[in-house]
């Protein structure tokens, strides 16, 4: 097998289509000869050659039994602060220079480690804001911030296959399963 086929990333999703995780192709086919999930999309006809028969590579794989699974939460670290941001200067808009992550209302305020209090920030506006409130430094954030979801994460992390669109609530057009 071809290791960078068989890394390719495969979108697991729930009984009901609720998008879990994201996994490899090599887990992906072990959990269909197990019987555990069935294939919902393709890799675009590539496929896995066996020596006796030749099986279609998923793109999209759905569990065969519903699992309840725990609430996911997205972790807060400096990394997942500038993903969410897009790695873009929640002041100036700007995508140049090293990023930080800076406190809204700054720690000595009373700022508190969360989501909606830490955006991503250039250097420059960082440094121009200091710790004061964006207001106090005649500063405008471009949005405001707030906790990412974990279907916004995957999209976000993994470049997403058009295969994955309606599973991840990226199209307008109604969801259909293709056989």
């Amino acid at each position: 097998m071809n290791n960078s086929i068989i890394r390719r990333s495969v979108l697991m999703l729930n009984q009901n289509y609720e998008p879990l995780t994201v996994c490899s192709a090599r887990r992906a086919i072990v959990l269909m000869f197990q019987g555990k999930v069935e294939m919902i999309e393709t890799a675009n006809g590539l496929k896995i050659h066996t020596i006796n028969n030749e099986y279609s590579l998923p793109s999209v794989i759905r569990l065969s039994q519903y699992k309840k699974v725990p609430y996911k939460r997205i972790m807060l670290t400096r990394k997942n602060v500038l993903i969410r941001d897009d790695y873009r200067c929640q002041y100036c808009h700007t995508l140049k220079g090293p990023m930080t992550v800076d406190h809204i209302i700054p720690k000595k305020m009373g700022g508190s480690e969360s989501w909606e209090n830490l955006v991503c920030s250039c250097a420059r506006c960082n440094n121009k804001k200091g710790n004061r409130t964006p207001e106090q430094a005649m500063m405008q954030l471009q949005k405001r911030p707030n906790r990412p979801t974990f279907i916004t994460f995957i999209q976000r992390n993994y470049s997403i296959d058009e295969r994955w669109r309606p599973y991840l609530f990226l199209d307008s057009k109604k969801f259909t399963v293709t056989t």
